[in-house]
């Protein structure tokens, strides 16, 4: 229904462009700097050539985030172009002296526009009986709700202005749907913003929603996808992770899976697709091939 991806470059183009020839070591260098200002703890991939490389990034919310930076021929003169999970693009200023920390600020202030869209849309999945999209994604601004009777509304929600009446289209058997038509149009003018919007939605259709399906979860702690075990054993070797749970999650929200660092660490250094730089292992998820990312410790 709408594009997954929006692609966001400085100049309002789309083309993505990649080194001629082998970047110099000069480059090398200047990049790995600019990748520190930033953090390597947050870098889930790096081209060897270096012609893009992206970032995890979590919001004021604790949303996680991809932004995938594509350098081009003659960066920094040139602005790079970034992609990301978001429902519409930003503007990114730059200039000869600008460096992947403004992009990463940029970015930031960006996802702090969307926390009332995103957080409404988060609403309306916990409270309603949520179909479509069946992803989860950060750019879709659309919802396709069961109301029952085999009658199902879809509504697009303006991410600028996420608490005005929305779009929206009724699908089922016509007798149900005309009514339900006819509530919306006169009822219409009843729509609050300050209100949920679950509550406007069922004062404009008359009619009380669904709510989602009861799905059981698993309470018990989560155990590592690796050895299996929730808890490392007690072992002097292991030092500070000595008897520590979990800590890693794949950031996949259809994965999930948990790891000790420690086992990941270990799994990805067997695997030849494993990549290092400096002293980051960059690899994908046991489960789904997920980009993952782990920070080896002092001592390795």
């Amino acid at each position: 229904m709408e594009k997954n991806l929006v692609e966001i470059n400085a100049r309002g183009g789309n083309v993505r462009h990649h080194h001629l020839s082998p970047p110099s070591s000069s480059f090398y260098q200047a990049i790995y700097s600019e990748i520190e200002e930033i953090g390597w703890e947050h870098l889930i991939r790096l081209e060897e050539d270096l012609s893009s490389l992206s970032f995890r990034v979590l919001d004021t919310n604790e949303r996680a985030h991809s932004m995938e930076v594509v350098l081009p021929h003659g960066y920094p003169q040139s602005a790079p172009s970034i992609t990301a999970d978001v429902p519409y693009a930003c503007e990114l200023r730059w200039s000869k002296c600008s460096r992947l920390k403004d992009v990463m600020q940029q970015f930031h202030k960006h996802l702090e526009k969307l926390q009332e869209f995103w957080s409404i849309l988060d609403d309306i999945d916990k409270n309603l009986w949520v179909v479509e999209p069946r992803q989860q994604s950060h750019s879709a601004s659309f919802r396709r709700i069961c109301l029952g009777n085999d009658c199902h509304v879809l509504f697009f929600i303006n991410p600028k202005k996420p608490r005005s009446l929305p779009e929206c289209r009724f699908f089922g058997p016509d007798l149900l749907t005309d009514s339900l038509r006819k509530s919306w149009k006169r009822n219409s003018q009843r729509w609050i913003n300050i209100k949920p919007f679950p509550e406007n939605l069922e004062t404009l259709l008359g009619v009380a929603l669904p709510a989602p399906p009861v799905t059981l979860k698993d309470n018990e702690q989560a155990e590592c996808g690796i050895c299996y075990v929730n808890f490392l054993p007690n072992d002097d070797e292991l030092g500070a992770k000595s008897g520590s749970a979990v800590d890693y999650t794949c950031d996949n929200p259809n994965c999930s899976k948990s790891f000790h660092t420690i086992c990941l660490r270990d799994w990805l250094r067997s695997i030849t697709t494993t990549r290092q730089s400096f002293d980051v292992l960059f690899g994908k998820c046991p489960y789904c091939s997920e980009a993952v990312a782990v920070k080896l410790s002092n001592n390795e």
